[in-house]
Formats: C-alpha cells, sequence, structure tokens
C-alpha cells in the first residue's frame, strides 16, 4: 500500500487539484457542513495553501486559490446562514481536531 509521503508530488497536486475543482463546483456544500463532517473547509485548504507557500502567498491569496475568486465575493454569492445544529455539529468536529 502506497504512504502519501511516498506519492509523486504530481499525483498529489493533480488529486489536491481535482479536490478544489469538485468544491468550486458543489457550492451547495457549505463551509459549515464540512466542518461539521469533517473537521476542514475550504478555508482551511486555502490558509494550508498560504502556509504550504512558505510566504509566496497569505491567507487571503491562498484563499483565492481555492475559491477561484476572493473569499469574500463566494462568500456573498454562496454562504447561508449556518443554523444552530450546524454550529453545533462543526465544534464538535472541530474539537476532535486538537
Amino acid at each position: 500500500m502506497a504512504k502519501i509521503e511516498e506519492l509523486d508530488d504530481a499525483i498529489a497536486a493533480a488529486a489536491f487539484r481535482r479536490l478544489v475543482a469538485h468544491l468550486r463546483h458543489r457550492d451547495d456544500a457549505q463551509n459549515v457542513d464540512l466542518m461539521g463532517l469533517a473537521g476542514f473547509c475550504r478555508n482551511c485548504l486555502g490558509d494550508w495553501v498560504a502556509e504550504a507557500s512558505g510566504g509566496a502567498l497569505d491567507r487571503e491569496a491562498g484563499r483565492e486559490a481555492v475559491y477561484g475568486m476572493p473569499y469574500a465575493r463566494w462568500k456573498a454569492e454562496h454562504q447561508t446562514e449556518a443554523t444552530p445544529e450546524q454550529l453545533a455539529r462543526m465544534a464538535e468536529s472541530v474539537a476532535k481536531n486538537r
């Protein structure tokens, strides 16, 4: 079984780009729901991109790379108000990240 650390960078990059393309297509999947299920969301991915850039990108640029547009625009166009239930699931899920 291949370890993720042993994957060729081109393969890992292709898989990451496919994930980002999928999330761009599925703008109905709210970040709060992603956080509630998996403990990460588009913002996290963008922040990880910025961190991985070694300072070449700030958080906003990392997020824009993931969203395909400035985060503020995506939020205005696609994000709905989170329900108390969604926020509770998110808090429970994020607590598992520590």
